[in-house]
């Protein structure tokens, strides 16, 4: 057994002049790594995934703050970075598999379907998380491998649900509030308000990355280079995300492909976010290859 590395950080410390060099280093590191496939392949899993992802989120969520009120913030999402045809798809995948009635050996077997599909998108980002890092298999058993990779998936697919659930906990506070004190507070603390609900998405969302860039790669990856990599994923990922809203929205490429045009959509956007989040990963690699003194390995059992 191989035991652990301890984070072992470099006399260096981050310039702000050291930006650039890093940016391009990353830049060149992941056009070499082959994204534009790699990201093909996690849409086409995405795909797959996304009814099983969708019923539990909106299952596990609605359960606790509402089915009505998940559903409106999923679709509301959906339909300023997609579309609303797309949204409306989505809405369709909720209504019908959530009305669904089945005996008790049918419902354990679908939930079982449900998990291994949901866990399907994740799992394939972990591989090429791992293939960035260069990463060996925790486990020699190619079967205990997949069983724990599909296990770290879906504690993945844990951690977004409890962000989501967070996220809309404090968005509706924060709406409430707002609307009691419009009568009373001035028109900017209101707008005030309405700022710190964006910084809530922000910070889930920054949050979720860190959380992928950490728990995914079998590979102990350093803290600050989490931390900084997200940071800068976060900030790419929002304005590549009002971006594609645009380009969706102005050149509609979906509209060549008629009724299959909202799946289209789907990939597109998750392809296109891939490209984002493998930069991100290949930027907090060498982050960490610059600032740290070895690249701490995971244990093999």
């Amino acid at each position: 057994m191989i035991k652990s590395n301890e984070e072992e950080i470099n006399n260096k410390k981050f310039k702000l002049v050291d930006l650039p060099n890093l940016l391009v280093v990353s830049a060149k590191s992941w056009f070499n790594n082959n994204p534009f496939n790699k990201a093909a392949i996690i849409a086409y899993y995405a795909i797959l995934s996304l009814p099983a992802l969708i019923i539990i989120i909106f299952n596990i969520v609605g359960s606790i703050w509402g089915r009505e009120i998940v559903e409106g913030e999923i679709l509301d999402e959906v339909s300023r970075a997609i579309g609303k045809e797309t949204a409306e798809t989505i809405k369709e995948m909720m209504v019908n598999d959530g009305n669904k009635k089945t005996s008790i050996f049918a419902t354990i077997i679908g939930i079982a379907t449900l998990l291994y599909g949901a866990t399907g998108v994740f799992f394939q980002i972990q591989n090429v998380l791992d293939t960035i890092w260069e990463a060996k298999p925790r486990f020699k058993n190619g079967v205990l491998e997949t069983v724990f990779g599909r296990l770290k998936s879906f504690g993945f697919i844990l951690i977004i649900i409890f962000l989501l659930l967070i996220s809309l906990v404090l968005t509706s506070l924060l709406s409430a509030f707002a609307e009691n004190l419009k009568h009373i507070l001035s028109e900017s603390y209101v707008n005030f308000i309405f700022t710190f609900d964006i910084f809530i998405s922000l910070a889930a969302i920054y949050f979720i990355f860190a959380a992928m860039f950490k728990i995914l790669p079998n590979a102990n990856v350093p803290w600050r280079a989490v931390r900084v990599g997200a940071f800068l994923t976060s900030c790419l990922f929002v304005v590549g995300k009002y971006l594609l809203a645009i380009y969706f929205r102005e050149l509609e490429p979906a509209s060549t492909y008629g009724a299959a045009g909202s799946m289209i959509l789907i990939m597109l956007w998750v392809s296109y976010t891939s490209l984002i989040l493998f930069y991100g990963a290949h930027f907090t690699r060498a982050y960490s290859k610059k600032y740290y003194l070895h690249q701490p390995k995971k244990i093999i059992k």
